[in-house]
């Protein structure tokens, strides 16, 4: 194996795009196994787990627009999710006093218990998927993204 101070310029670009494929594939491949778990144990999708998700961090509900940032997507990707949400009893719309327009969403009692549920099932999902690293390897790894995160991406 070589090792990266053997490699040259070119060499560690090759290598650089390595990593780059490796990590997208594990990524996929985690939120694919993801999807269909949520799809089998819960009869739900990843898009509304994850809309759960930012309603529940935010107790107070959120309005649509905040959502949709939160989530980075557009208002209509989260308005079909939130529709169905309110029809299932997981979430409801309150006016916003002063804007005939705008809504605050949030999870009712119900969404809020079904979501910290799912959530810890998700997590234990996680933890599995993730057992062969040991405390220390994960220690190093989230410490790589979170320079890698904090260095931004950027094209030379």
């Amino acid at each position: 194996m070589t090792t990266a101070a053997e490699l040259t310029g070119s060499d560690r670009d090759k290598q650089k795009l390595r990593i780059w494929l490796r990590m997208l594939k594990i990524s996929r491949q985690m939120e694919a196994e993801i999807r269909e778990r949520l799809r089998v144990e819960f009869a739900t999708t990843l898009p509304r787990f994850d809309v759960m998700a930012a309603l529940y961090r935010e107790p107070g509900g959120m309005k649509m627009t905040a959502l949709s940032a939160a989530l980075m997507v557009s208002n209509g990707n989260v308005t079909g999710i939130v529709e169905r949400l309110v029809t299932d009893g997981f979430v409801v719309r309150v006016p916003v006093s002063g804007d005939r327009r705008a809504m605050i969403v949030r999870l009712t009692e119900t969404g809020r218990n079904e979501f910290a549920h799912m959530a810890q099932v998700h997590e234990g999902w996680i933890a599995s998927m993730l057992n062969m690293l040991s405390d220390e390897d994960a220690d190093i790894l989230v410490e790589l993204l979170d320079n890698m995160q904090i260095r931004g991406v950027r094209v030379r």
